[in-house]
């Protein structure tokens, strides 16, 4: 079975946890320090559908990564701003999964009408780095010594995306269900799906 992008589903969430697990408990790249339960994993599943996408690249059964957005502060000026995540199984780094899994969400959370994204980076992370300048986010600030994780200080960066240009009243994001099945919606899994090699 050919790779495709795709929605996560809550029984996605034994994979997402063996993804994610490892950067909990052996890397500072996530600031959690230990992994969450499974039952957990499909509460935060949960809570990002449909405001917000929650996107798997499947092989056949097997989940190779996964990218999400989901809500970047609490107050109500913030709406318009989403944070953005994405994770890829250990040996299956640096072979474009992360860039296609970007492509789809960030093409949705336009679709949605959200005007900025911004993403968290722990340093140093050349391939987050790196995918993130690819993809036009641009540096806007480091936390200096923000966290303390794996035996030392860690700084975080954070960039921040252009999704669309700022309109005067502009109108709240509307959920994916709003937006499935449009053509921009099948446009924006298609742009990922060609970065895999794949159809739609």
């Amino acid at each position: 079975m050919a790779r495709t992008i795709r929605l996560a589903t809550a029984a996605d969430a034994p994979q997402i946890l063996e993804i994610y697990g490892p950067f909990c408990r052996e890397t500072p790249v996530s600031f959690e320090t230990e992994a969450p339960s499974l039952d957990e994993i499909r509460r935060r599943i949960a809570a990002v559908l449909p405001a917000y996408p929650w996107l798997v690249v499947d092989d056949g059964g097997l989940i190779l990564g996964y990218a999400y957005g989901s809500k970047h502060r609490e107050r109500a000026a913030y709406l318009w701003s989403v944070d953005v995540s994405a994770y890829v199984r250990d040996g299956r780094r640096r072979s474009g999964l992360g860039r296609a899994l970007y492509t789809t969400l960030l093409a949705l959370l336009r679709l949605q009408g959200y005007t900025s994204a911004m993403a968290g980076v722990t340093l140093p992370n050349p391939g987050s780095e790196g995918l993130h300048r690819a993809l036009g986010f641009e540096l806007v600030g480091i936390y200096r010594n923000v966290g303390y994780k794996c035996g030392g200080w860690r700084d975080v960066a954070w960039s921040q995306l252009a999704l669309r240009e700022p309109v005067p009243e502009p109108r709240p994001p509307v959920s994916l269900d709003a937006i499935r099945d449009s053509a921009g919606w099948h446009e924006a899994f298609a742009a990922g799906m060609a970065l895999l090699g794949g159809a739609p």
